[in-house]
C-alpha cells in the first residue's frame, strides 16, 4: 500500500519522470517539461525547485541567449545516482503490483471455476440470444 506524502513533499514517481526527461533533454523549457509530464507549469516549477533544493538538478543559463531567461537543467552526479535508485524502487514496486495482480487474477479464475462450467454467468456456456434474420437493404 502506498504511504501518503507530507504536504509539499515531492512525489517520487513525478520526480523520476522529470529526472528522466531532463536527462534526455536538458534544454526542455518548463512548459515543454510540463507538457511531457502531463502536469501544470506551476507544478513543474515546484518539482524543479525541489529537485534543485535536493541537489539533484542544477540550473545553467544559456550563455548565448540575449534574454537570459532560458535555462539548461543538468542532472548532478547525485541526481544521476538518485535517478538510478528511484528507478530500482519504481521497478520493485511495479513488480510487486504485477505479482499481486497475477494472484488476484488466479483467485478470480479459481472462483469462476468453482461456480461450474454450466453456470449461466459463464459467457462461454451461456445460451445465446436468438438471431433475427437480416432484411435485404432498399
Amino acid at each position: 500500500m502506498r504511504q501518503e506524502s507530507p504536504p509539499g513533499a515531492l512525489d517520487e514517481d513525478l520526480a523520476l519522470r522529470a529526472l528522466e526527461a531532463l536527462h534526455t533533454n536538458p534544454r526542455l523549457s518548463q512548459r515543454d517539461l510540463a507538457r511531457e509530464l502531463g502536469i501544470s507549469v506551476g507544478k513543474t516549477n515546484h518539482c524543479l525547485r525541489a529537485l534543485v533544493d535536493k541537489g539533484l538538478v542544477k540550473l545553467q543559463n544559456f550563455h548565448r541567449n540575449p534574454r537570459k531567461l532560458r535555462y539548461i537543467y543538468l542532472l548532478t552526479p547525485q541526481g544521476i545516482e538518485e535517478k538510478t535508485r528511484m528507478t530500482w524502487r519504481f521497478l520493485r514496486r511495479k513488480e510487486a503490483e504485477y505479482e499481486a495482480l497475477q494472484a488476484e487474477i488466479a483467485a478470480l479464475r479459481a472462483s469462476v471455476g468453482e461456480q461450474g462450467a454450466g453456470s449461466s454467468d459463464n459467457p462461454v456456456n451461456a445460451p445465446s440470444a436468438p438471431r433475427t434474420p437480416r432484411r435485404p437493404g432498399p
